[in-house]
């Protein structure tokens, strides 16, 4: 672990029955599928030895229990602005399903009607990283796909809609960091699935 220059783990949480499906899952509490389940203990094999100054997780299911699940359960603290995306009325429907309702709707761009839009879902991901970067030592974030390519974003100074290109699998480990400088922010490590089979990292395309 740097001491000058920390690493920010970024860790999915495991699949759930929504995610399979491809279903919008914003503030829906639901639990891991078995599969899910599996990937999150796959993902812990892929962190050991790894040490952390800190470890935070999303209050959802998905995300802590995938942090207990990958060998973190103990030492997670609760972030509650590490929630996914709150998608408002679109909440449980599909992006056909809502391209049939609105076309040409794209969620980096528009936001959900009732819910979050992407400004205010880059305020929270301003939050988080103004707290980690604070932080003397490398951090692990346990949460969901849409916040956490917000996330990525916002480290490097992107408005938040440049998520749009920072596609994540379900239980996948990636990590930002710095090149030379604190003030060079980079991506060091994205959407990286070596720890899953081929199935799971199909099936968590969504």
């Amino acid at each position: 672990m740097s001491e000058t220059l920390p690493e920010i783990y970024l860790a999915r949480h495991g699949e759930t029955a929504w995610s399979l499906t491809g279903q919008h899952t914003g503030l829906t509490d639901l639990p891991l599928t078995e599969r899910g389940q599996r990937n999150a203990r796959r993902l812990g094999e892929r962190l050991a030895g790894l040490g952390f100054a800190k470890v935070f997780t999303s209050p959802l299911q998905r995300a802590s229990r995938t942090g207990e699940l990958a060998g973190f359960g103990v030492v997670a603290e609760v972030d509650r602005d590490l929630v996914e995306w709150n998608y408002g009325t679109y909440e449980g429907l599909r992006t056909v399903e809502i391209h049939a309702k609105r076309p040409g709707w794209d969620l980096f761009r528009d936001g959900c009607p009732e819910g979050e839009s992407p400004n205010q879902v880059g305020a929270r991901a301003d939050r988080v990283v103004g707290r980690v970067r604070a932080i003397k030592g490398d951090v692990l974030i346990f949460s969901s796909g849409h916040f956490l390519r917000v996330l990525a974003a916002r480290w490097l100074g992107l408005e938040p809609a440049v998520g749009r290109f920072f596609v994540l699998v379900t239980a996948s480990l990636s990590a930002l960091g710095y090149e030379n400088y604190l003030s060079q922010p980079v991506i060091r490590l994205w959407d990286d699935t070596s720890h899953l089979d081929d199935e799971s990292i199909q099936k968590g395309k969504t």
